[in-house]
């Protein structure tokens, strides 16, 4: 079946259909769960939780634009519910330190381990480091999405990188990596 047939087939809870849609695309929607998720058990529940969602409103894509794409919001948004009107996000003060770039001079450093201390991040600095490094929103985007300002994104992302920072200098010890101002 073809993608444009598997959602049709969706749209008409057909068990086939909803099974193979699926299997297409729960790899690339479970990385974008675990993304945003504290850990591997959570980003499975919210993969489960947003595949309900995406079956339960396929009838609202319009066929404009990638389907894929769609899909990839509707997880997002069901994980990112989770966290908005909650507190996490408030900042501890105004003053928001300058952006660090993190340089990588060795390639010594593992996908696994950038994985790992990301998903360490407090989820206030994960969320918004993952929503603005890793996807590109904006901190406008940003903060319309999680319902906080444009100051608490900044704050957010800034702090996250520092924390980053610090583990991977902690990691290398033998100074294959330096952080760039």
């Amino acid at each position: 079946m073809s993608l444009d047939q598997l959602i049709h087939g969706c749209s008409h809870n057909d068990t086939k259909a909803q099974e193979q849609l699926y299997k297409l695309l729960s790899p690339k929607l479970f990385s974008v769960c675990l993304k945003y998720s504290r850990n591997y058990t959570e980003a499975e529940d919210n993969l489960q939780d947003g595949f309900l969602i995406i079956f339960k409103k396929i009838g609202q894509f319009n066929f404009k634009g990638s389907f894929e794409g769609w899909a990839k919001r509707v997880m997002v948004n069901n994980v990112l519910q989770q966290y908005r009107g909650n507190t996490v996000f408030e900042i501890v003060n105004d003053n928001i330190p300058d952006e660090e770039e993190l340089e990588i001079e060795d390639g010594n450093i593992s996908l696994d381990f950038l994985m790992k201390i990301i998903q360490e991040l407090p989820d206030r600095y994960r969320l918004v480091f993952n929503l603005y490094v890793m996807d590109g929103y904006s901190h406008k985007e940003i903060s319309e999405m999680l319902e906080i300002t444009t100051g608490t994104t900044k704050s957010n992302l800034a702090r996250a990188k520092m924390i980053l920072k610090e583990k991977i200098e902690a990691q290398a010890g033998n100074g294959n990596f330096t952080a760039a101002k």
